[in-house]
C-alpha cells in the first residue's frame, strides 16, 4: 500500500510531504498460500524499514513514479520511507529568511514521526538507508552519523560530498552567504572516528552504471570506506548511465539479493 502524508515539520519550518510503502496482503500471498489475512494483519506487528532518499530536482514521489518500489517493498515485507528533500543535499542551510534544517529533519525528526505513527521496527538490524545521486550523499551521511541505528546503506550512483575543503562547525554561521558554509557533514572524519571508537559499523552497498560519469567517485568512496575497515560491496552494471532504468534495477537487486532482508512480518 502507498501512504502519502503531509505534516508541519518543526525542523523545516513548513509543511512537507512524505511517501511511504507499507506492505499489505497481496495477490502473491494468496497465490503462494504462505499467508492469510490473519497472518498479515496482527496488532503490534512491525516491518523492517528503509529510508530512501531521492536525487536532485526530485521529490518524495520519484521512486513511486519511476521505479517498481511499491511491488518490491510488498514482496520483501519492507516499509520504505521516502521524504521530500528538494535540492537541499539533505544538509542544513539558509533559504531566504528561514534556516532550513534538512539534515536535522531527515536524521532526527522524520524517524521519530514515522516510528510513532507507523508499524516500523526501531531495531538496528531491521533498519537501512539508501539514496541515489544527491540522495546517496544523504544516505552515506545518515549511515555514518547514525551507525548505531542503521545496519546498512545502499549508495546508488553517488557518494557523500568531499568535506575536506569545507568549513568546520565553528566557522559555520548564519551570516555566511548562501552557497557557503552550508556543508557541515565531515563524513570521512566521523567514519574514521567510528572505527577508532569500536562502534558497530554499517555495511555499504555501492552500485553504479558502468557508463555513468559518477562511477569514479563511487569507486573512490568504496575504497575509502574499505581502507577504514568497513564492510563494503560494489556492483557496477555495464551499459547504464545516470538513469531510472538503472536505479530500478539496482533497487530490485538490493532488495532481493544484496541486503539481508528477512522478508517477513515482524510479529510481537
Amino acid at each position: 500500500m502507498i501512504v502519502k502524508f503531509n505534516f508541519l515539520s518543526k525542523s523545516l519550518g513548513m509543511q512537507t510531504n512524505v511517501t511511504m510503502c507499507l506492505p499489505s496482503f497481496s495477490f502473491a500471498d494468496e497465490l503462494n498460500r504462505e499467508d492469510s489475512l490473519g497472518g498479515t494483519y496482527v496488532p503490534g506487528m512491525k516491518f523492517q524499514t528503509m529510508y530512501l532518499l531521492h536525487g536532485g530536482f526530485g521529490d518524495d514521489s520519484d521512486y513511486v513514479n519511476f521505479t517498481n518500489i511499491a511491488r518490491y517493498a510488498d514482496d520483501n515485507k519492507l516499509a520504505v520511507v521516502m521524504p521530500c528533500g528538494y535540492n537541499s543535499f539533505y544538509t542544513d542551510g539558509v533559504e531566504g529568511f528561514i534556516v532550513s534544517k534538512y539534515w536535522e529533519y531527515v536524521f532526527e525528526e522524520l524517524p521519530k514521526v514515522c516510528e510513532s505513527m507507523f508499524p516500523i521496527s526501531t531495531k538496528r538490524e531491521d533498519t537501512y538507508v539508501g539514496g541515489l545521486s544527491m540522495g546517496s550523499h544523504g544516505a552515506m551521511k545518515m549511515a555514518v552519523m547514525g551507525c548505531e541505528r542503521y545496519a546498512g546503506a545502499l549508495i546508488m550512483s553517488g557518494r557523500s560530498l568531499d568535506d575536506r575543503l569545507r568549513m568546520s562547525p565553528e566557522e559555520h554561521t548564519l551570516n555566511a552567504p548562501v552557497g557557503e558554509a552550508v556543508w557541515e557533514n565531515y563524513i570521512y572524519q566521523q567514519a574514521a572516528e567510528n572505527v577508532k571508537s569500536e562502534k558497530m559499523l554499517p555495511k555499504f552497498y555501492f552500485t553504479c552504471g558502468g557508463d555513468d560519469m559518477a562511477s569514479p567517485f563511487v569507486k573512490e568512496a568504496r575504497d575509502h570506506f574499505a581502507e577504514l575497515g568497513y564492510e563494503v560491496e560494489h556492483t557496477e552494471i555495464p551499459g547504464y548511465v545516470h538513469e531510472w532504468d538503472f536505479w530500478d534495477l539496482a533497487l530490485r537487486k538490493a532488495l532481493y539479493e544484496w541486503l539481508p532482508i528477512k522478508r517477513e512480518v515482524l510479529l510481537p
